[in-house]
């Protein structure tokens, strides 16, 4: 999704470094929409889970419904997953050659 919507923002991109743009300033923009995202995605994902655990608290053997290390750690992996995800585009958009990206359209 993160590589999709910088793709369709090459144009975007290309101005703002022609502008003055760091390469470090597009890194943290394609970075924060990625990651605002997840924490998006985390969130609704924790509220689901809380949800569902009262829903299948007979199923769970030797996990409590409320768990404090799986509701600490899956996170935080998840976490590490999206950034990884997101730093794969972030690092090819500050690549981006001027020329290209303003001659894309």
């Amino acid at each position: 999704m993160v590589a999709y919507a910088t793709r369709q923002r090459t144009q975007e991109i290309g101005i703002r470094m022609a502008l003055g743009a760091r390469r470090k300033d597009i890194l943290r923009l394609v970075l924060s929409q990625g990651l605002r995202m997840a924490v998006v995605g985390l969130s609704a994902g924790i509220a689901i889970s809380l949800v569902a655990t009262r829903l299948v608290r007979a199923h769970l053997l030797g996990v409590a419904p409320t768990d404090v290390l799986t509701y600490a750690s899956v996170p935080i992996q998840l976490s590490l997953v999206a950034l990884t995800a997101c730093y794969v585009p972030a690092r090819r958009a500050t690549k981006v050659a001027l020329t290209v990206a303003l001659h894309c359209e």
